[in-house]
Formats: C-alpha cells, structure tokens, sequence
C-alpha cells in the first residue's frame, strides 16, 4: 500500500518474483468509472473506491482458499480500506511503502503513460492514515533501492508472519 508514485507495483511485482508468488496491480480491478475519473484529474470518494476493494479482497479470499499465495499493489490509504481488504482476515499481511511528498512528486514528474496524473499526489498524502500498531502492518522506507526494499520486507515478513 501506499500513495500513486510510491512504487507499489515495481515493489509488488520484485516480491512476487522474489517469493515465487503470483503479483497482481489492484489498478486492474478498478471499475472503468473509477479510471475515467482519476485520469479527469478527480479524486475518488469512498463509494467510488468501495467496489474496487470489494474485488481485490474477493481475489485475496479466493487465492487464500485455494491455498496460493499473491502480492497485490493496492493504495488502501485508509485503515477503513484496509479492513475491507482484510476483514478481519490474519493471514494476510499490509506492507506500507512509506516515503516524503517531495520524494514521490520526482518520482511521478518522471513516470509516463500512467492514469493517475501528478496533481492528485497532494490529495492522496490528506487521504493517507498511516497503518497503526495493531494493523499487524509492515512499513518499509522506499528511499533505497528496489532490491534494499524487498530484502526489508521479507525480514519483516518473517517477523510478523502469523
């Protein structure tokens, strides 16, 4: 999780590999509504992100149930995003990527061909509520390389596993 820029899906995608795991962007289980709005430059409200998170933990029950594993790149900047994603659910882990306006705001002025546009970064940093405590979240600095950041994750991942 984290906001559009913080590398969820380079980062998501690097982990699957690394743990032999399926990798899914969540930006593909958004409904076509939610997309023409984002590109339009609106945020979207909390019904608008309700069904999208509904699919994205529909998917995660499903591979749990079939006793696969999956990285998923999803924003869940809301705790109340996160516990539809999880509802209720310990087997599964939220890893926060966690880094400056500033940093992320290079990031996405250099990124191209992406729906999510630039402006928006600012209303996505007002949306973010941090994972508390007892999300059983992992929070890892993305102001390292891509490989620092997965070896950082899997060293949590094998603190906090249930």
């Amino acid at each position: 999780m984290g906001v559009s820029g913080s590398g969820k899906s380079t980062i998501g995608e690097t982990l699957a590999a690394r743990l032999g795991w399926r990798f899914e962007d969540g930006d593909r289980f958004h409904p076509a509504s939610n997309v023409a709005k984002m590109s339009a430059g609106q945020p979207l409200t909390d019904d608008d992100r309700r069904p999208w998170l509904q699919a994205i933990a529909g998917e995660i029950d499903r591979v749990c149930k079939a006793g696969e594993r999956l990285v998923v790149a999803c924003s869940a900047l809301k705790r109340a995003y996160r516990e539809i994603l999880l509802h209720g659910r310990d087997d599964v882990r939220i890893v926060f990527l966690d880094g400056s306006e500033a940093l992320i705001a290079g990031r996405l002025a250099e990124r191209k061909g992406h729906f999510m546009p630039q402006g928006l970064l600012a209303s996505q940093f007002q949306t973010l509520e941090r994972p508390e405590p007892n999300e059983h979240s992992i929070t890892v600095s993305i102001d390292a390389t891509v490989e620092a950041i997965v070896d950082a994750i899997i060293r949590q991942m094998k603190q906090v596993t249930p």
